[in-house]
C-alpha cells in the first residue's frame, strides 16, 4: 500500500507499507533504494479508492510539470545571478569565509538538478519571492529560452501556473524526510497528529498544483469529519490525517490512524457514506505480504552494449 509517493520533475519519494508493520522507502528522482522504515505496532494505514481512474498522462499533469521546470530554471538563473553579484566589489561587505561558502551554496543551486534538493529554508530566503504565481509561455520562452525538459512542450500562448509545483517539491521533500522521523518518537497521540498533519499538509499542496479530484478530495474531507467529531470528552480521534497518493488526479487516498477495531469502524463509515454520494463503494486496501520488509529487494541494472570502432 502507498504510503507516501511525490511527483514532479521534482522527486518521487515511496514509502510503501508493507503488512502495516514496516515500510521501504526510495527516491526515485535520483533513483536511491533507502533504508527499512519501521511503523510502530500502535499505527495503522488504510486506502481508500476514489473509483476515479488516476492518470498522469492528461493535460493538468503536463502543465504542472512544465510549471515545475520552469520554476526550477528561473531559481537556477537567479542563483547564477547572485554568484555574479557576489564576485564584485560591490557585493555586501561580509567576511572572506562566509563569503566563500556562500558562494559555494549558490553554484550548487545554479547547477541543481532536482528542486528536493532545495532546502526550504534557502527557498524563502533567496528565491520565493521571485517566483510568480502564472506565467505565459511567451514570456517565460523570450526570458529563460527553455525549461530543460526533453518531456513536455511549452505552449507560448498558454498560461501555466509556476509557484504552486515549484514549491511542492520543495515542501513534499522536507515533509517526507520529517514524516520518516516522526514515526520513531514515542507512542502519544501528538505523535499521530503530527503525522496527520503533515499527510494534510501533502494533500492541500499536491490540490494547489492542481492535481486533485472530486473524489479523493471527499474521501479526505470525510477523514476529518470523522477526526474532528471525536473530542478528548468522548475519547478523542482514531483517525488523524489523509492524503491523495500516486501522481494526483484520482486515484487512491491514503489514511493514517490507531491500530484499533474503532478506526476500522469508521474507515468502515467513511465507505458507506462515499456510496450514499456518489453511488461507488471505495475498494480499502488494508495490509499486504511482508514484501521487502522480509524479503529486501533486488536491483535491476540496464547493460549498456559495448561500442565497436570499425577499423
Amino acid at each position: 500500500m502507498l504510503l507516501e509517493l511525490h511527483v514532479g520533475s521534482w522527486t518521487k519519494w515511496h514509502l510503501l507499507v508493507e503488512k502495516l508493520t514496516n515500510s521501504l522507502q526510495w527516491c526515485a528522482r535520483p533513483a536511491e533504494v533507502k533504508e527499512l522504515v519501521m511503523i510502530p505496532s500502535h499505527i495503522r494505514f488504510w486506502g481508500l479508492d476514489s473509483g476515479i481512474r488516476h492518470s498522469v498522462g492528461g493535460g493538468d499533469y503536463g502543465s504542472v510539470r512544465v510549471g515545475t521546470y520552469m520554476g526550477r530554471k528561473m531559481i537556477k538563473c537567479a542563483a547564477s545571478d547572485l554568484v555574479s553579484v557576489s564576485s564584485t566589489s560591490d557585493a555586501p561587505a561580509q567576511s572572506d569565509d562566509y563569503k566563500e561558502k556562500g558562494r559555494d551554496v549558490l553554484k550548487s543551486e545554479a547547477s541543481m538538478e532536482y528542486l528536493c534538493k532545495l532546502p526550504p529554508h534557502r527557498y524563502e530566503a533567496a528565491y520565493s519571492k521571485d517566483i510568480p504565481e502564472t506565467i505565459t509561455g511567451g514570456a517565460f520562452l523570450e526570458k529563460y529560452g527553455d525549461h530543460d525538459d526533453m518531456v513536455t512542450v511549452i505552449d507560448p500562448k498558454r498560461s501555466y501556473s509556476v509557484k504552486a509545483p515549484t514549491r511542492h517539491p520543495i515542501y513534499e521533500n522536507f515533509r517526507v524526510e520529517t514524516f520518516k522521523a516522526l514515526l520513531t518518537a514515542a507512542n502519544t497521540d501528538e505523535q499521530l497528529s503530527a503525522l496527520g498533519e503533515l499527510m494534510y499538509q501533502c494533500h492541500y499542496s499536491y490540490n494547489a498544483c492542481g492535481l486533485g479530484s472530486d473524489g479523493t478530495e471527499r474521501l479526505v474531507n470525510l477523514v476529518q469529519e470523522m477526526q474532528h467529531r471525536k473530542t478528548p470528552e468522548n475519547g478523542g480521534p482514531n483517525l488523524y490525517g489523509a492524503k491523495i497518493t500516486g501522481g494526483g488526479s484520482g486515484g487512491s487516498v491514503c489514511v493514517i490512524g490507531k491500530n484499533c477495531l474503532q478506526s476500522a469502524e469508521e474507515i468502515a463509515e467513511i465507505q458507506q457514506r462515499y456510496k450514499a454520494a456518489t453511488g461507488y463503494l471505495p475498494i480499502v486496501f488494508d495490509g499486504s505480504s511482508p514484501g521487502a520488509g522480509k524479503f529486501g529487494y533486488l536491483k535491476i541494472r540496464r547493460r549498456r552494449p559495448k561500442l565497436t570502432i570499425p577499423e
